[in-house]
Order: structure tokens, then C-alpha cells, then sequence
């Protein structure tokens, strides 16, 4: 059992769900045009989620990530962007800039730093200067589009330190880099992968009966709280401090804006994105409940100014959520010092030690929940539609005694989502410096 492991909980949100293979359930196996970037926000995945500076548990029944909006963007930045195969001119690439700082073999601490620009985030523009390149060209990354000019973006720091196996401290600075005022929308958010939508009445590996929900719990000394119950994980909270309030919807596909049918359910995956840059009002859940949720912080940062938002996530209730955050912080990062003072050689230079720790940081970072029933691929779920006969054929046909689900290292948690075995080989020497499990 993994309830008292202090591994439970880690990085295993992947950076990217949409355009995957286990996704694909197109005639000819067109994984990236099946489900594209654009409709990540609005269709709930099948076999994984994905998110930004993101954590869950083990068996990702129970996510948390971060949201920004900077008021001038047109989708809210749930995820990395990138591009797919046939857009970039070397292939798929993620065009973003964001850093893995520093991890441990348990997750008990663990940093990142996500840099976000001011000015409205160069979809198009990424994607149609890309595609006009050849293979003998550079690559047109998101610095070369002037999007960081004048330092106008924001630093988010983004830190997660666990009192308990069950009981996640999550810091978030958000410092405004740029000469001027600017806003920044902050939504930490908290949701369910969807186990319930595909005809199987305990979910599609029979672990999950049932609907799992959240639901806010009312708001004492600035301090809003959501409280999270599934049939197998159990009961936990979320604290938010200092939130404006909370926002709630459902993790559910929006048939309507996708496939041009009606919705079944009147609250979908992309409410928060339509609630706040498209002013629908009615697009979030009066009720307060759901299975994604969200708490709202609506910043305005000086020039050089900053924030630090404090949230907690734990099994069960804590009355006091927030007296030893900081004291909880302080003796993780502690401890993440000297386990890399005990296993780094006291050979190394101060530079190269920081070099390794952070390489490592990264490898610690790119451990991703990776499921994948090829029986169930192949033959589609109840309630959806049948595959295509093709698909018989086609890709991993072959493989149906293939059943994955477990945490794996992933060569690459964007551009490469999934495992092969010499990367897992290649990957087992570096990590058996600090995790020999």
C-alpha cells in the first residue's frame, strides 16, 4: 500500500495530455489533429492529466496546478504550449521558458520557476513562423518574439513542501519583473481526473466507484477551504489563504463548443475560461461544487513588486492550517540540503554541485503518471463510440497484453510523454544516485 508512503504524492501531473497516442482515437492514427492544443481546455482526457507547476497522487485521482491569466491573453495558461510534430520545423517542441529548480527522491520539497509574459502570449505567432521554417533554419522560440522585452513578465515561483506523506504545503511567488504596474489572475486549482464518464460504474480499472466531488466549506479568518471526497483516495481539504473567493465546475467535456451537440451536464472543463476572459457569468457553478475547482486571486504588482500566496492541501482537516507553514517549509528545504551535502562528492566545485543538484532537480521533476490499457484502447468504452476498424490494425494492435499504470521517469515530460526502454535505462544511472527505488 502507498497511504503512509511519502511518495504518494510527486510530480506526476504530465506537461502535456493533449496529442497523445492514448488519446488518439482517429481512423489513421492522427494523434495530434484528433486532439489538438486547442481543444485541451475544453475536452476532458481519458487516461491522464496534465498541468502547470502540477502534483498528484500516485494513482492521479486528485490533481493540483496553477492557472495565470495576465488580463491580455486569450485562453488561460493551464499548460505548456508548444508545437506539434507537423508545426514545428523539427518536430514537435515545447515553446515555453520555465526552469526545474530543485526536488528530493520523496518530494518533501520541491521548486520550479514558470516565466510569464505581460504581454499577450504569441500563440499564432510561434506556430506560423515555425511552420514557414526549414529544417535547415533555427528554430523561432518564444524569446525571439519580443514577448520579454523590457523584462515585462512575471517570475512564478512555484514550491511545494509536505508536512505528512498526505498533507502538501504549496507556496507560490509571483514577482512582476517588468518597469510597470501589471495584473496577474492566480488561480491555484484543484480537480479530479475524470474516472466516471466512460460507461464504467467503478471506473475503468474498477478502483473508483462512483463520482468523487468537491465542495467549498466556507471561508474563516481569509482562509477559503474545499473539501475533496473520493471513494478510494478519502477525504481531504485544500486551504487557500487570502483567496477573493472560489470558483467551481466540473471536469467534463463541452460537447457544445467541440462537436456542436448539448452539453449533458451545464458546467464544463474550460468554466474559468469562459467565466473570466469571456464574461459568462453563468458558466461556473452557483452551488459551489463540482469536480474542479479553483481559488481566485486577482493581482496588481508595482513595478518590481511581489506576492506569496499560501495554500494547503491535506488528508482529513487541519484547524490551523497555516501556523507552522513557514517553520514546515524552513525544515524541508533544511533537509534537502543536507541529503545533497551527504550524496553530491565534496570534490565539486560550489558551481558544479548547484549544476547536478539542479539536473537532478529536473529528472526528479519529469516523474509522470503513465497509464495505458491497450485492451480497453483498442476496443473503446462503453460509453463511447466504437473505434474505428482500422485501429485493428494500426498502431500497438499487437500489444494487447500491454496493461501500464504506473509512476515512470519520462524522457521528456512535454515533447516525449511516454517511455521507451533505453531512455528508462539511460535515465536508472543518474537516478540511482538518489533514488535507488
Amino acid at each position: 500500500s502507498f497511504a503512509a508512503n511519502w511518495k504518494h504524492w510527486g510530480p506526476y501531473l504530465s506537461e502535456r495530455a493533449w496529442g497523445t497516442v492514448r488519446e488518439d482515437y482517429s481512423e489513421h492514427g492522427d494523434a495530434w489533429n484528433y486532439f489538438p492544443h486547442d481543444h485541451a481546455r475544453s475536452r476532458a482526457y481519458r487516461w491522464n492529466e496534465d498541468g502547470l507547476a502540477g502534483i498528484s497522487d500516485r494513482n492521479q485521482y486528485l490533481c493540483f496546478a496553477l492557472t495565470l491569466w495576465n488580463g491580455r491573453d486569450p485562453i488561460l495558461k493551464e499548460r505548456l504550449f508548444g508545437l506539434t510534430g507537423p508545426e514545428g520545423n523539427h518536430g514537435e517542441d515545447v515553446k515555453e521558458v520555465y526552469f526545474y529548480l530543485d526536488n528530493t527522491p520523496t518530494h518533501s520539497y520541491m521548486k520550479m520557476l514558470y516565466k510569464y509574459p505581460q504581454a499577450a502570449f504569441p500563440y499564432a505567432e510561434l506556430v506560423e513562423e515555425n511552420r514557414r521554417r526549414g529544417l535547415q533554419d533555427f528554430e523561432y522560440e518564444l524569446l525571439d518574439t519580443g514577448v520579454f522585452d523590457e523584462d515585462r513578465y512575471f517570475d512564478v515561483f512555484v514550491e511545494y513542501a509536505k508536512a505528512g506523506p498526505d498533507d502538501i504545503l504549496a507556496r507560490i511567488r509571483i514577482v512582476n519583473r517588468g518597469p510597470e504596474a501589471a495584473a496577474c489572475r492566480v488561480l491555484p486549482t484543484l480537480w479530479f481526473r475524470n474516472t466516471w464518464s466512460w460507461g464504467y460504474p467503478d471506473g475503468p480499472m474498477g478502483d473508483a466507484p462512483g463520482k468523487p466531488r468537491l465542495r467549498a466549506v466556507g471561508e474563516a479568518d481569509g482562509v477559503h477551504a474545499i473539501a475533496a471526497q473520493h471513494s478510494t483516495l478519502g477525504p481531504y481539504t485544500l486551504y487557500a489563504e487570502g483567496a477573493k473567493g472560489l470558483l467551481f465546475t466540473e471536469n467534463e467535456t463541452n460537447q457544445a463548443r467541440l462537436f456542436s451537440v448539448a452539453n449533458p451536464p451545464p458546467f464544463s472543463k474550460d468554466a474559468f475560461h469562459r467565466y473570466l476572459i469571456q464574461g459568462e457569468s453563468s458558466a461556473v457553478n452557483p452551488s459551489q461544487t463540482g469536480t474542479k475547482a479553483a481559488a481566485d486571486y486577482p493581482l496588481r504588482l508595482p513595478a518590481g513588486g511581489e506576492a506569496t500566496l499560501r495554500l494547503r492541501l491535506v488528508q482529513g482537516e487541519n484547524a490551523a492550517p497555516f501556523d507552522d507553514f513557514d517553520a514546515i517549509f524552513a525544515q524541508r528545504q533544511a533537509e534537502a540540503d543536507e541529503f545533497y551535502a551527504r550524496v553530491q562528492s565534496p570534490k565539486l566545485s560550489d558551481d558544479a554541485r548547484a549544476v547536478q543538484r539542479q539536473a537532478l532537480a529536473g529528472m526528479l521533476w519529469s516523474k509522470q503518471l503513465y497509464y495505458y490499457d491497450i485492451p480497453q484502447w483498442l476496443n473503446g468504452d462503453p460509453a463511447g463510440p466504437p473505434p474505428p476498424a482500422a485501429r485493428k490494425q494500426g498502431r500497438n494492435h499487437d500489444w494487447e497484453h500491454l496493461n501500464n499504470f504506473d509512476v515512470i521517469s519520462m524522457p521528456d515530460a512535454w515533447e516525449y510523454p511516454w517511455y521507451a526502454t533505453w531512455d528508462l535505462a539511460f535515465h536508472c544511472i543518474p537516478l540511482a544516485m538518489v533514488d535507488i527505488d
